[in-house]
């Protein structure tokens, strides 16, 4: 049983909405950040990305970017750029992107539920990564950008959920605006949130999509709250995380491509002879591969197709029947030398959103690209659902949530940031 709560959100005004929202923090770089807030005091990259507000050689984890981003989070407020709704709501919030829509339910979650597995998790986390999500977390006492989740839908027809959001996009956008790629973002308040809570405690799991560092933070965050809260009752905010949950079959995942400096010493017509042991080989042209089971790899300036054979795969390993995992198990481990993708300086991981050329671009004439078919969402949930972890890199989902256009505040307990 999975439950959804309603929260007081702070939000921009409809007419503040496109001058507020920004990229997430992890898809762009300080130098990004600093470029595409110059100029607007109204950017939420003053929250999630505060850094470029300090000294330009102030180390992104000092303890003053924390600072400075509850101070500009409070500043947000104080100045009515954020606005708290009167009352506790979900929100519809859907995008728009070349014509593919995906619409999610903003509501908070249990840390509760991702502690005991109701809330599935496919990636590994780094410490350091939480450690950064969790001192944010806890300065700002927010959770300032959701997590993407998804769900399978356990109703039908005009008591699914799916149906019950059509219904709700029918009165009046809080907000509906155009970002600079090109993404429509439009949201709903929900008149009865409670018809939301009733349908998702029909279902026995979420599943995290992206945000998987934010989820490990808010659930850690959550535990030092409790454990300085000599009256902790399990109602407070900072048991709850912000999230956008999706119908999984909504959802768009792309490739998530990758580059190799060199070819572990081999010429090319080496490295062509190896993979012709590994599957069938044939020439081609830049693109994506059109099924499971190949890959486009770009070598000496030309690409070729390689299919795995059909009978070597075993489609009940939800892992090693991937693509990803079969490159990393036949072909880039054994062939290329690497052996840990996570940690291999010669790998550099490219997103499918990005297209062919910036992998010949990287690849060069010594290295080699491969661009791989993309990771479903069915593939995705099997494996959360099988208690394993994916490959590193196996998804890119667009488009990106924007930030800042649905914030959840928390007590701030003394004593819980150590």
């Amino acid at each position: 049983m999975i439950h959804i709560h309603p929260f007081t959100a702070l939000r921009p005004a409809a007419d503040n909405a496109p001058d507020v929202a920004s990229d997430p923090y992890d898809v762009i770089s300080t130098d990004e950040a600093r470029e595409r807030a110059a100029g607007k005091p109204c950017s939420y990259l003053h929250v999630v990305r505060s850094e470029i507000d300090l000294p330009l050689d102030t180390d992104c984890h000092d303890a003053t970017v924390y600072q400075k981003a509850s101070d500009n989070l409070q500043k947000m407020i104080d100045d009515t750029t954020l606005v708290r709704d009167a009352h506790p709501s979900l929100y519809l919030y859907r995008q728009i992107r070349e014509g593919i829509s995906q619409t999610g339910v903003v509501a908070c979650v249990e840390a509760q539920q991702y502690r005991s597995g109701d809330i599935r998790k496919h990636e590994k986390t780094r410490p350091d990564k939480e450690d950064d999500r969790t001192r944010h977390m806890l300065v700002t006492a927010c959770h300032a950008e959701p997590v993407f989740l998804c769900f399978r839908d356990a109703t039908h027809g005009s008591d699914s959920i799916a149906e019950r959001m059509k219904t709700d996009m029918a009165s009046s956008p809080l907000f509906d605006f155009i970002a600079p790629d090109g993404v429509q973002h439009t949201g709903w308040q929900i008149a009865d949130s409670q018809q939301y809570v009733e349908a998702f405690k029909k279902l026995d799991r979420l599943y995290i999509a992206d945000g998987h560092h934010r989820s490990a933070g808010a659930e850690r965050a959550a535990t030092a709250s409790e454990q300085v809260n000599t009256d902790h009752s399990g109602d407070e905010e900072y048991n709850r995380f912000l999230s956008v949950i999706f119908p999984h079959d909504q959802l768009r995942i792309l490739p998530y491509n990758r580059v190799v400096a060199d070819r572990n010493g081999l010429s090319s017509e080496a490295f062509l002879d190896q993979l012709r042991t590994v599957g069938s080989l044939e020439p081609a042209t830049a693109g994506t591969p059109s099924q499971r089971g190949q890959v486009l790899i770009f070598v000496s300036g030309q690409w070729w197709l390689l299919t795995f054979p059909a009978s070597s795969i075993d489609h009940n390993d939800p892992i090693g029947s991937l693509d990803v995992a079969l490159l990393q198990d036949r072909i880039l481990a054994p062939i290329l030398g690497i052996g840990d993708p996570r940690t291999d300086s010669r790998i550099s991981f490219v997103g499918g959103i990005r297209g062919c050329q910036e992998l010949e671009d990287r690849a060069g004439e010594s290295g080699v690209a491969f661009s791989m078919h993309a990771t479903s969402a069915d593939e995705l949930l099997a494996v959360a659902d099988a208690d394993e972890i994916m490959p590193p890199k196996s998804t890119w989902f667009e488009p990106k949530l924007r930030s800042g256009l649905f914030v959840h505040t928390f007590e701030r307990i003394d004593g819980a940031l150590t």
